[in-house]
């Protein structure tokens, strides 16, 4: 589930196992592009932290994504079924999300209609008490998904993607106008209006790349190697999702 989230310049830790000992992470390419080497993922970045077990700095993270063209043929936005109650406790993965990230938790009525509570939305910096100006961004859009390799996923992992709540890094309660302002474009293109924001961005952008086995092309890839020259305390986990 999600934790909250506050932007801040120190270290961001995600959670769970090594990129490094993971040698199927650069399989199934659908584009069959070059596996992207780790042999050197764990070497700290220069001048940054030296990551602890089970753990990639930013730039080595990145670099282990896999290299590969967009395509966007076929995308339709219900091509990722969302939202769904997956546990059937009548809340939905946005309600699911706004109450794990909730600052001051909102009340739950029937049916989890929320009322009250606070959230900080991190894109911006911005604190927002009404939960119906919010919105839950996949930190990687739908569209961007599918140009990195789900157009050939199979409905129930789109569907799983779309609803990721087995991770803290995926999904993200953030004011609506910053969520509509990014809309599907990736780090070469939007970056959070909030400074402060991007090294969490960069990590949280590339650890949902790494769990789904999505690749990036080099414009991507660079814009997102340049934020983590900046970004030399950030440590980045994460763990694949179930095939």
């Amino acid at each position: 589930m999600h934790r909250s989230r506050i932007a801040t310049l120190a270290a961001v830790v995600l959670s769970a196992t090594l990129i490094s000992c993971n040698p199927q992470l650069a399989d199934d390419k659908p584009n069959g592009s070059t596996p992207t080497s780790t042999a050197s993922a764990a070497s700290p970045a220069p001048g940054g932290p030296e990551p602890g077990a089970g753990a990639l700095t930013l730039a080595a993270a990145i670099e282990a994504i896999p290299d590969g063209d967009e395509r966007r043929d076929g995308y339709e936005r219900d091509s990722f079924r969302h939202w769904i109650d997956e546990d059937d406790d009548g809340c939905e993965t946005r309600a699911e999300v706004l109450l794990e990230e909730a600052t001051t938790k909102p009340k739950q009525g029937d049916r989890c209609k929320l009322t009250g509570g606070v959230w900080m939305s991190y894109y911006d910096e911005v604190e927002v008490t009404d939960a119906k100006k919010l919105d839950i961004d996949h930190v990687v859009p739908l569209a961007e998904a599918w140009d990195s390799g789900a157009y050939d996923w199979t409905p129930e992992r789109r569907q799983a993607y779309a609803n990721d709540l087995g991770s803290d890094r995926s999904l993200v309660a953030v004011t609506a106008k910053t969520n509509r302002s990014k809309a599907d474009r990736d780090p070469a293109q939007w970056l959070p209006p909030a400074k402060s924001a991007h090294c969490t961005y960069a990590a949280d952008w590339t650890a949902a790349k790494l769990r789904w086995k999505l690749n990036a092309d080099k414009a991507e890839k660079t814009a997102l190697l340049d934020l983590a020259k900046d970004c030399t305390d950030t440590v980045v986990e994460f763990e694949e999702a179930a095939e």
